[in-house]
């Protein structure tokens, strides 16, 4: 499990090698879930109320670029879930089933270690200067492995990399912006 603000995530669809920037049907739909228009038109202190939800988040704030409005930020969780390693024993077991007639004997390799990513842009509004849209985008890269069996081991190392699209997600970020931004405006 991701934990947390990430708990039970739905992650959108394994991306091809290389494509995973590449405009799809549902770009439009997943832009509307990253982007809140904010009532400021003080940028900084917009990229700072970010930057301080994000780490009230559990995540480290990796590279912050003020004078273009953009915050990367990333965590380090585990990345193993219960159900995978019953579907990891249940495999096994089939395949030693299958071993005990020849066939070859297989290890699932499961999910291991993850990084989730923060990548947060802000922009001033066209028609009202006193506004800015803040885009977040959360997504994580997965690495496999697990151990061994017998004399065969799967190293820790196979990668991928998947975008977040849980709604709830994004409306909790943006609810807890909404608040900070809400706070400092009113000095409480």
């Amino acid at each position: 499990m991701v934990g947390g603000l990430f708990s039970g995530c739905v992650q959108g669809p394994m991306p091809k090698a290389g494509s995973f920037f590449e405009l799809t049907p549902q770009s439009a739909q997943y832009r509307v879930l990253q982007t809140r228009m904010f009532d400021t038109s003080n940028e900084k202190e917009l990229l700072s109320a970010s930057a301080a939800v994000l780490q009230d988040l559990g995540f480290q704030v990796e590279e912050s670029a003020k004078e273009v409005g953009m915050l990367r930020a990333a965590k380090e969780r585990s990345a193993r879930e219960y159900g995978q390693e019953i579907s990891q024993s249940f495999v096994l077991i089939l395949s030693a089933v299958g071993a005990a007639f020849g066939g070859p004997l297989m290890i699932m390799p499961v999910d291991v270690h993850q990084q989730i990513n923060a990548t947060l842009v802000t922009r001033r509004s066209e028609t009202d200067p006193s506004r800015f849209s803040v885009r977040i985008l959360f997504h994580r890269s997965l690495w496999k492995g697990d151990g061994s069996v017998g004399d065969q081991h799967i190293p820790p190392g196979q990668q991928s990399l998947e975008m977040i699209v849980d709604g709830k997600i994004y409306q909790q970020f943006f609810a807890k912006l909404s608040k900070s931004l809400f706070l400092e405006a009113h000095k409480i």
